[in-house]
């Protein structure tokens, strides 16, 4: 790892726990981060390679993106604990639904959170698709070099190359907001004749 890497990782790092740690001050609510509501969205030519996730789910067991090569990937941070993550669990749920057959996965970056809890509410939720347990925000921090967040909950879209293709925070994310994005990585995809 390079220097600049090295200092950005720490940056990175240093924000995410400035930011996860307060309740009540500007920005935050009930320990979650908030950020200002946007898209981005960046043009095939000029998206970054992303991270490997890889840890262990909810149950314990490994994980890893590399399991999903080739495949379009929704990675969402959340926790059990986090008021718009809950709320925005409906959406996510559908599109993970929805997009079910299109070669589109999805995974959970479950941060700041005990595993018996988020899969309490997974359960709840009849959530169909995993999490990986980033207790120490090391997942999260993998696209620093891409389109980084401290945000919680924030959403990236992983086209079918491998390349961060955008990054949505919203902490009240619709569904046409999520699957527009998810719709415009895939077509980008096809204009870039590969297969979403």
């Amino acid at each position: 790892m390079t220097s600049r890497h090295t200092a950005v990782a720490v940056l990175s790092g240093l924000m995410l726990l400035a930011g996860c740690a307060g309740v009540g001050t500007e920005g935050s609510t009930g320990g979650y981060v908030s950020g200002s509501r946007f898209v981005t969205y960046v043009e095939p030519e000029d998206r970054e390679d992303a991270p490997v996730l890889s840890g262990e789910d909810l149950e314990g067991e490994p994980i890893s993106s590399e399991e999903h090569e080739g495949q379009t990937i929704v990675v969402n941070v959340w926790g059990s604990w986090c008021p718009p993550c809950r709320a925005e669990a409906p959406v996510l749920n559908e599109a993970a639904r929805t997009y079910a057959d299109s070669g589109v996965q999805f995974l959970g970056l479950l941060v700041r959170d005990d595993p018996a809890a988020a899969r309490a509410f997974e359960r709840k939720q009849d959530t169909p698709y995993p999490s990986i347990v980033d207790a120490d925000g090391r997942q999260q921090l993998g696209f620093a070099d891409s389109l980084p967040s401290q945000a919680i909950p924030t959403t990236w879209v992983i086209d079918a190359e491998g390349r961060v293709a955008a990054r949505i925070i919203d902490p009240e994310l619709r569904l046409s907001t999520l699957t527009g994005v998810l719709d415009d990585v895939m077509d980008s995809m096809d204009e870039d004749g590969v297969d979403g």
